[in-house]
């Protein structure tokens, strides 16, 4: 194959260079060259990807980026010099809508540095087996991966622009004014949405929060602990009766559906287990449909990047009861489907980057 058109000394022993039009590209960053070559031979195993290049450091994969542009990127987080969680910003940036797969023998279930990577953009993670560990069953799970980043890129890409005559799509937004409650749901690319909003809501905001995160159990009590930092404010993996109190963040455990249920002095929450429509557990549309009648106009939902359509029902029951519903745009989301699924039935308030949802929030405030 050609090699690329970059610094020799960073191609070392990569055997791997541009490839025609056609497959999706992939660029490799790993700073073992055993790995390199096995990642490669597995991606250039299927029928749908190529190896771009590959790289011992990402430096040099950021002057490949300058220049070049690929589809996905297979990041390690383990290297000398600058780490995969450093660098990992930068390559977001520098690779322009490339979806970036950490693949690190770091990213164990339920690893701080694994959420911590989704929080910064990554769009997914893979345990990577010790050297020869790797076998059929790790180039099958790898080409899963892929094609759902691929698969989510187009469908992305593919989502026409909210029409504008749809009711409730309005830009610029005005502030929502006097909500009790703000419900969010997320999914592929929403811990690094959550994290951005979050930022943008000062520690004095009172309105307690819930989130819906589709996660696994494991991931569920650093998540918590994360929000915590994130939002200033104390966040809690929620359990069964749990009141809902102000200036608290509750999240979903990985297990169960968040439902709100009202009390004699307030409301609470109630876990239950049924099968959802969308097939997700937790699930958002329960969430939703639990505040809607709980809180009716006084509460506000939140869609944020995600793969599917969960939430979108939910978000029907949102507006029939009065309430407003921001989404993510599609430019900062990581996939669009959730959101844009809400703003292309008409179900959103406004469509907005995530730290604009946030500042919105703030301003909004709650109140009587």
């Amino acid at each position: 194959m050609r090699e690329p058109q970059v610094a020799q000394a960073s191609l070392a022993d990569t055997g791997y260079g541009g490839t025609p039009a056609g497959p999706a590209q992939v660029l490799i960053v790993d700073d073992s060259v055993v790995a390199r070559s096995v990642l490669g031979r597995m991606v250039e195993g299927t029928r749908r990807f190529r190896v771009a290049a590959a790289y011992s450091d990402v430096r040099a994969a950021l002057d490949y980026l300058k220049t070049h542009s690929v589809d996905i990127i297979l990041l390690d987080i383990e290297m000398p010099g600058i780490d995969g969680i450093t660098a990992l910003p930068d390559v977001i940036a520098a690779g322009r809508g490339a979806k970036v797969l950490i693949v690190s023998s770091a990213a164990e279930q339920g690893a701080a540095v694994t959420v911590q990577a989704l929080a910064l953009g990554a769009a997914d993670t893979l345990v990577k087996p010790g050297i020869g560990a790797f076998g059929g069953r790790f180039a099958e799970v790898l080409e899963e991966r892929l094609s759902r980043l691929l698969e989510a890129q187009a469908h992305a890409h593919a989502q026409p622009e909210p029409a504008a005559q749809h009711p409730h799509y309005q830009f610029p937004a005005q502030a929502p004014e006097g909500f009790d409650l703000v419900a969010i749901g997320a999914s592929t690319g929403g811990i690094h949405a959550l994290s951005q909003l979050l930022r943008a809501i000062p520690a004095s905001f009172q309105v307690p929060i819930l989130v819906t995160q589709h996660l696994p159990v494991s991931f569920m009590s650093y998540f918590a602990t994360q929000l915590a930092v994130l939002g200033g404010r104390p966040c809690e993996v929620a359990v069964d009766r749990m009141r809902i109190r102000p200036g608290r963040i509750i999240v979903a455990p990985g297990d169960a559906h968040l439902r709100v249920v009202r009390t004699s002095d307030g409301a609470a929450i109630r876990l239950s287990h049924e099968k959802a429509a969308s097939g997700c557990m937790p699930s958002v549309d329960p969430m939703f449909e639990s505040v809607a009648e709980v809180f009716g106009s006084r509460a506000l939902g939140v869609v944020l990047s995600g793969m599917g359509r969960d939430g979108c029902e939910g978000a029907r029951d949102l507006c029939d009861a009065g309430a407003r519903v921001l989404a993510q745009d599609r430019a900062s989301s990581v996939v669009w489907g959730m959101p844009g699924a809400v703003a292309n039935a008409g179900r959103a308030s406004a469509i907005l980057p995530p730290d604009e949802i946030g500042r919105l929030i703030a301003r909004g405030g709650g109140g009587a």
